[in-house]
């Protein structure tokens, strides 16, 4: 394949994925098909089929695009033992949650994700990638969290599943009430206080003492 085309396919792939966001955003998942889609992106069925195998691909595609760049600091930082792991986790966050409040790209992708997606069947390959990234989400914080209790940033005998269980709940609580209801409190200016206010609950709280 030439260069050119190269670059062609790519602008293709893209404009089809921008098209998908809008539309799901606009006609949530389940009501969209892939003809839409293609309306949407000025493309023929056939071109989307040759970027994506369905419209399954297509969403984990498109929450590939705006999840990557969170996934890839929070991975480079549990594997960097030479940092201070509570300070990165905190900045991956804090940028996380900025790039909602202020990319209109990003926070269009976690609308759908968190409004606009209806999950029915357990082994509908959309559900099964959410669940993936669930699972990976989880991993990754806890590893973090465990790092910190090692270089003592947090208690050693901190339960650090149970800890990541409710710093995960927390946060997604706070994008999903933001996304519902963004009146109702500045995210984008309070979200340190928020982040620091769990990772004091992290310290502190007795009930996530393993002893």
């Amino acid at each position: 394949m030439s260069r050119s085309t190269k670059e062609e396919a790519l602008e293709t792939r893209s404009r089809i994925l921008d098209a998908a966001e809008h539309v799901f955003h606009a006609q949530g998942v389940t009501r969209t098909s892939l003809a839409d889609v293609a309306l949407a992106a000025k493309v023929t069925r056939g071109a989307i089929y040759w970027h994506f195998k369905n419209k399954g691909d297509l969403f984990n595609a498109m929450c590939e695009r705006a999840h990557l760049p969170l996934e890839a600091m929070v991975l480079e930082t549990a594997d960097r033992p030479d940092r201070e792991p509570l300070a990165q986790l905190r900045a991956s966050i804090v940028f996380a949650i900025n790039d909602i409040v202020h990319n209109p790209q990003t926070r269009r992708v976690f609308e759908v994700i968190f409004h606009k997606c209806e999950l029915v069947h357990v082994d509908d390959p959309i559900r099964v990638r959410q669940h993936e990234g669930f699972d990976d989400c989880m991993h990754n914080i806890e590893r973090l969290l465990k790092l910190a209790c090692v270089q003592g940033q947090l208690p050693e005998s901190l339960d650090t599943h149970l800890a990541t269980v409710s710093l995960h709940a927390m946060l997604d609580g706070l994008i999903n009430n933001w996304l519902f209801s963004p009146q109702s409190f500045d995210l984008g200016g309070q979200v340190g206080r928020l982040v620091d206010a769990c990772f004091e609950m992290l310290r502190c709280a007795p009930s996530l003492r393993t002893v």
